[in-house]
C-alpha cells in the first residue's frame, strides 16, 4: 500500500505546504514548461522534417528519369587497381532532344557504343538514381527522428540550466540563513 500513492505523489511539487518557497514553485514550473516543449517540439519538428525529406524525395522520383547513354571510348578491360567498374565518357540525349555528356560508371572491358542506362534530371543533368517509395519512408524517418531529437533537446538543456541556477540560488540562500542562524544555535550547545 506505501509504494501507491495516488495523485498527491505526482503533483507533490503544486502541493500547499508552509515550508514551500517561492523558488520551489518556480522550478516546478519550469519543469512543466521545459518537458512540454521538448515532448512538443521535438514531435512537431520531427514530423515536420520527416513530412518535408519525403516531399523532397517524391519530388525527385517524379523529376528525374531514366535516359540510355552510349560510350564513347572503350574501357581497358583491367586497370592498374584491379576495379571492375570504371568511369568512362558517355553521351545521351535530354527529353527535348538535346544532346549532353559526362562521365558515368561502367564496367571494364565494355566496347565504345555500349549502352548504359543513367538517370537525369528536367535539364538533362546526370544524377543519382531516384530514392524508392520505401527507401524515401526509411530515410524520412530517420531524418525526422534526428531532427526531433535535436529539437527536443534545446528546451531539455535550458530546463536543466534554469534548475541548476535555482539550486544555486537556493543553496546561496541556506548558507545565507545558516550563518544567521548558526550562531544561535551553538550558544544553546555550549
Amino acid at each position: 500500500m506505501a509504494a501507491f500513492r495516488g495523485p498527491k505523489r505526482w503533483l507533490w511539487r503544486w502541493r500547499r505546504n508552509p515550508l514551500r518557497r517561492r523558488g520551489d514553485a518556480l522550478e516546478s514550473w519550469v519543469l512543466l514548461v521545459a518537458w512540454v516543449f521538448t515532448v512538443y517540439g521535438g514531435v512537431v519538428t520531427g514530423l515536420a522534417a520527416t513530412q518535408a525529406v519525403e516531399d523532397g524525395l517524391t519530388g525527385q522520383r517524379a523529376a528525374w528519369h531514366s535516359a540510355t547513354a552510349r560510350l564513347t571510348e572503350d574501357v581497358p578491360p583491367t586497370t592498374e587497381s584491379g576495379a571492375r567498374i570504371v568511369w568512362a565518357k558517355a553521351r545521351w540525349t535530354t527529353a527535348d532532344g538535346a544532346p549532353r555528356s559526362g562521365q558515368v560508371r561502367v564496367r571494364t572491358g565494355s566496347a565504345a557504343g555500349t549502352p548504359v542506362a543513367v538517370w537525369t534530371d528536367r535539364e538533362g543533368r546526370l544524377v543519382s538514381r531516384p530514392a524508392t517509395a520505401a527507401q524515401a519512408r526509411v530515410r524520412a524517418s530517420l531524418v525526422g527522428a534526428l531532427v526531433g531529437v535535436s529539437a527536443a533537446g534545446i528546451p531539455f538543456a535550458t530546463g536543466r540550466l534554469v534548475r541548476a541556477g535555482l539550486e544555486r540560488r537556493r543553496l546561496d540562500q541556506w548558507d545565507t540563513e545558516w550563518r544567521r542562524i548558526g550562531p544561535l544555535w551553538s550558544r544553546m550547545t555550549s
